[in-house]
């Protein structure tokens, strides 16, 4: 009981504790559960893989504990209800700025909570690159400015935030991926 493959979609029930044997959560695992709040990760899980919490609506925060050394961009594609992202302060990989998260060194913006509350942002100095799926869904984002230093905006960045109005480069824009701005207003 390693790896946590599949929980039903349909499954009632607002909280879930991933039980402490677990070490990986499997790509999709969670993928649709619009009843859960709140998921539970316990510290021993290594890695968080692909699409793994896409579209959990109802989610509200989540916590990536100090173990989690391997993290997909996109798990949290679509979780229009989370406001914040919180790291354990010992994860050596990942850390988290305002319920935005970052890898360790702050140089590439992970996921910005596609229900955050505010309607623009502005990355970071110090920050080189915005990862794929970074602001996937955000839907209450209406501007957002992007500093001299970023050379890179991975695909689907930007995706479906509808009332995405303004976006300001600091410097030259950097390379954007396929589908970084689909879907935006």
């Amino acid at each position: 009981m390693t790896l946590l493959h599949t929980y039903p979609a349909a499954k009632t029930g607002a909280n879930y504790v991933i039980p402490d044997s677990v070490t990986s959560i499997g790509a999709h695992a969670f993928e649709g559960c619009t009843n859960l709040t709140s998921i539970t990760i316990p510290d021993g899980v290594t890695s968080i893989g692909e699409s793994t919490f896409q579209n959990c609506s109802s989610l509200t925060s989540i916590t990536i504990p100090d173990s989690v050394t391997y993290f997909m961009e996109d798990a949290f594609a679509g979780c229009t209800s989370l406001t914040t992202i919180e790291v354990g302060a010992g994860n050596v990989n990942y850390t988290e700025v305002n319920g935005v998260l970052f890898n360790k060194e702050k140089t590439a913006l992970l996921t910005y909570p596609a229900g955050k509350i505010g309607d623009e942002h502005n990355i970071p100095e110090g920050v080189t690159s915005i990862e794929e799926y970074a602001f996937y869904g955000c839907k209450g984002l209406t501007s957002i400015t992007i500093p001299d230093i970023v050379t890179s905006i991975g695909e689907s960045t930007f995706q479906n935030c509808t009332r995405l109005t303004s976006v300001t480069f600091l410097g030259a824009a950097p390379a954007v991926g396929a589908g970084a701005f689909s879907g935006v207003a």
